[in-house]
């Protein structure tokens, strides 16, 4: 059974809560940070900024993992040619962030390393610092994805999934 307060929490908040998070300058920045990543390598980046969770995963106590994996599939990240698109999902009324990677790019990154990034990225977060750290969220993911599917030279990643964040 979740606590009354945990429901509170999460449906006192709203899109305008995620907009006010992050307005339209750092949304721009953002989109143009993840536009100039994906011309490096094969992959996607997919940013997504949620104030609360929905009740339905509210009243089965979901967990803010539970959310991001759901919304990978729902915003279609899943759906690269090479399988190595990356879902940075950011939950405002627990300021909890999450990476979700597709299988391509999982099966040359360790748990431990995905760890490690979060990591360092939660104390922006708490300190209500979102732009930062998502900008160091798709930092981190653009050296990984790089590393893992770099671009030959002259080659070009068509882009399969939108820049731009998606607020809820």
């Amino acid at each position: 059974m979740p606590s009354l307060t945990r429901i509170f929490k999460h449906r006192w908040l709203d899109e305008t809560d995620s907009a006010r998070a992050l307005d339209e300058a750092a949304l721009a920045r953002l989109e143009a940070q993840v536009t100039a990543s994906e011309t490096r390598h094969s992959g996607e980046i997919r940013l997504c900024v949620e104030a609360g969770l929905p009740l339905s995963y509210l009243w089965r106590d979901a967990t803010p993992r539970q959310r991001a994996v759901t919304v990978f599939g729902k915003l279609r990240v899943w759906d690269t040619e090479h399988n190595n698109g990356v879902l940075i999902y950011l939950l405002l009324a627990e300021h909890a962030i999450e990476i979700v990677a597709d299988r391509g790019l999982t099966r040359h990154v360790p748990q431990a390393q995905w760890d490690s990034i979060l990591a360092g990225m939660r104390d922006a977060f708490r300190a209500g610092r979102f732009e930062a750290g998502l900008a160091q969220a798709i930092a981190a993911v653009d050296a990984l994805l790089s590393q893992h599917f770099p671009l030959a030279e002259g080659q070009s990643n068509p882009n399969e999934l939108p820049n731009r964040a998606d607020l809820r």
